[in-house]
């Protein structure tokens, strides 16, 4: 990082997700704890119904709810332009003494639908900007419930059993749903919506009555659903990942939840859940444990950050691979940077490494072939 140039780096929160509020919190921590010798934080707020805007008041505006912005900040997939423009809402013109400084780098921090899912890391790679996290494969995985359990299943890592469907089977044929799912799993079980983090939509269904229930709560955040097996007397285990090509494991962290499982008022909202790191586990388990983290980072093909989440049976250690998070929480209370200061990386170097990280993917990236010069010029 040079000594003399700060690097101007946008962060953006906030989304159309249901995780907007997390996303605020998680933004709020990361500005603080950047650097201000080495780096211009520029606050990027994109409000609930997609509006973006950008400056030092983008944090208050989103937390009111703001309706009416007195500008609009654009990013525009241009290479040339290397950051974003203003545009007057009222004039419908560029808004004069309002151009947003050239972006340097971008730090998404937006949980959930819109953000983690691949679409936003797709403008960034439009506009040829370095960014932090995974890029649209690994982020688009990384959500998708379904697919990155198809993934690991592939790749021989721990996972429980699962099914799933499409919301419009789901309405079309119930009963037949429900005959299938019965017919592989029991009680109690998990319906969960496949794209959704923070635990939104997430129900554990004891009977049929729960399940039905849990069904249509999941759908009404994604178009499809998965059922997973629930397991009892279980250990929560998180690991967090940091590297591109060569990642590292953290050490184990447990979560003790203050509900029946981590869900999002357990998580953000109640403050009883506590977590316990490192966890105490036997070396072997914690070994394996970090181990898997890594491959199902590898798998999936991650870059720059993940936690990586995990059941532990209690009785025996046996061990589940429940998900990966390619966006994790940011918020004082969040195990990702937790388990990274536990580790030995400060709040502050991690965030370091994580835009070092970005910068040296963005690097290697640009040093592709993106062109072809065929013999001749066939096309014109």
């Amino acid at each position: 990082m040079s000594k003399t140039k700060k690097l101007n780096v946008g962060v953006i929160f906030g989304g159309r997700s249901g995780e907007h509020e997390v996303s605020i919190v998680s933004a709020e921590s990361i500005i603080k704890a950047l650097n201000p010798e080495n780096y211009e934080v520029i606050p990027i707020g994109i409000t609930k119904n997609g509006q973006w805007f950008a400056g030092s008041k983008a944090i208050e505006y989103l937390k009111e709810g703001v309706k009416k912005l007195p500008f609009k900040s654009l990013l525009l997939p241009d290479p040339e332009e290397r950051g974003l423009i203003s545009l007057n809402p009222d004039s419908g013109s560029l808004a004069e003494n309002e151009a947003v400084k050239k972006l340097d780098i971008v730090f998404p921090v937006i949980h959930g639908t819109f953000g983690e899912d691949g679409c936003l890391q797709g403008l960034l790679e439009l506009a040829n900007l370095p960014y932090v996290g995974c890029g649209v494969l690994g982020s688009a995985l990384g959500l998708d419930k379904i697919i990155q359990k198809d993934l690991f299943v592939s790749a021989t890592l721990p996972a429980v059993e699962y099914i799933w469907f499409l919301a419009h089977d789901w309405d079309k044929n119930q009963k037949e749903i429900i005959k299938l799912i019965e017919a592989k799993l029991a009680y109690p079980m998990f319906s969960k919506p496949a794209n959704a983090g923070s635990s939104l939509g997430i129900n554990k269904c004891r009977n049929l009555s729960e399940l039905i229930t849990g069904i249509n709560e999941a759908k009404a955040y994604d178009r499809k659903v998965i059922i997973e097996q629930g397991l009892e007397d279980i250990r929560e285990i998180e690991v967090a990942v940091l590297g591109n090509d060569s990642p590292r494991a953290s050490v184990c962290g447990e979560i003790v939840a203050s509900n029946e499982f981590y869900d999002y008022d357990a998580k953000y909202i109640d403050g009883q859940s506590e977590a316990f790191i490192p966890a105490d586990l036997p070396e072997s388990v914690a070994k394996q444990i970090r181990e898997y983290a890594i491959l199902a980072f590898k798998t999936l093909d991650l870059s720059g950050m993940a936690r990586v989440d995990f059941l532990v049976k209690k009785e025996n250690n046996q061990i589940y691979l429940n998900e990966v998070n390619t966006i994790p929480g940011f918020t004082s209370v969040s195990m990702y940077p937790k388990l990274w200061q536990a580790t030995g990386l400060a709040y502050p170097d991690l965030l370091d490494e994580l835009i070092n990280l970005a910068l040296a993917r963005h690097e290697q990236k640009n040093r592709l072939l993106t062109s072809y010069r065929p013999k001749e010029d066939w096309y014109k």
